[in-house]
């Protein structure tokens, strides 16, 4: 009877603290959400989204470091996911569980463990001055997908590791070949997870500053030719490196506003990233 007391004392206390512990998470977040969003939005406007940065102070819009921001990310995508997916399947589905897999899935999660302002500086070398990219949108996004592989890498193949055999073994009982298994079975069923790896990496990367001003620049885009276009143009700054100089300059409400507007952003991002995920997998599974 003492140690069933005991035990459930014990028990209600481990409730309490697991309940503590996501109450604080769940109030940190929505206060750091409360406040940007409370100081940001008297910041926006027309001219705020719309406009060209003037002057020293950075003065005006932010619309030309938005376009570089999506531009960016877009192209990180481009490159991140089928390379991420495509590596997760051959651990997956096809390499053998030696000594070769462990090496990769351990270089893998060392890769996901190192600052950004290394890969910074080995974009630098590698994308912007042995290649030849210069300081460009396409030098930038290369840096990014070597950031955000591992995440994409490591997901994706717990993900598919997590479809039943016994998947597998129906489809193979109808005459379908291994690719038709994973392209028809496995991948639309590891979707959900695959694409919580994809919007973990593009998070990191759409926040990401550090990596990008050794490698798409810092550049100041004043009117609309100067916007880039090609992925070889110089990106100019981003959201996050505009809001890092304007906060540089002490102009804190500014700042504020173009974090707020990174929040939306990335919002908007995991919807419609959610959105093509659900018309891939009905399109699939049909």
């Amino acid at each position: 009877m003492v140690t069933s007391k005991k035990a459930k004392i014990i028990d209600k206390i481990a409730i309490g603290i697991i309940w503590s512990g996501a109450l604080m998470a769940v109030a940190t977040l929505l206060w750091i959400i409360g406040y940007i969003t409370i100081k940001g939005i008297p910041v926006i406007n027309s001219e705020f989204i719309l406009g060209y940065p003037r002057g020293i102070n950075l003065d005006g819009g932010i619309f030309p470091t938005i376009v570089s921001s999506l531009y960016i990310t877009a192209l990180t995508l481009l490159f991140a996911a089928p390379l991420g997916i495509g590596a997760a399947v051959y651990l997956a589905e096809y390499a053998a569980d030696n000594k070769f897999t462990c090496l990769i899935r351990f270089l893998s999660d060392s890769l996901a463990s190192v600052p950004s302002i290394v890969f910074g500086l080995f974009g630098m070398v590698l994308f912007v001055e042995i290649l030849g990219f210069g300081w460009s949108l396409l030098s930038g996004a290369l840096t990014l997908t070597l950031m955000i592989l591992p995440v994409v890498i490591r997901t994706s193949e717990e993900s598919i590791r997590s479809v039943p055999d016994s998947y597998r073994q129906a489809s193979f009982g109808i005459g379908a070949t291994k690719w038709q298994t994973i392209r028809n079975i496995i991948l639309p069923s590891a979707s959900p997870g695959i694409l919580t790896g994809i919007i973990l990496g593009l998070g990191r990367a759409f926040g990401e500053t550090a990596a990008l001003l050794f490698t798409a620049g810092s550049a100041r885009i004043i009117n609309p030719e100067n916007l880039p276009i090609s992925p070889l143009d110089n990106g100019g700054s981003t959201m996050t490196i505009h809001l890092f100089k304007l906060a540089s300059l002490n102009r804190i409400e500014s700042a504020l506003g173009v974090a707020f507007l990174l929040l939306i952003v990335v919002l908007l991002i995991n919807q419609v990233m959610n959105l093509l995920m659900r018309k891939l997998r009905a399109r699939f599974v049909a």
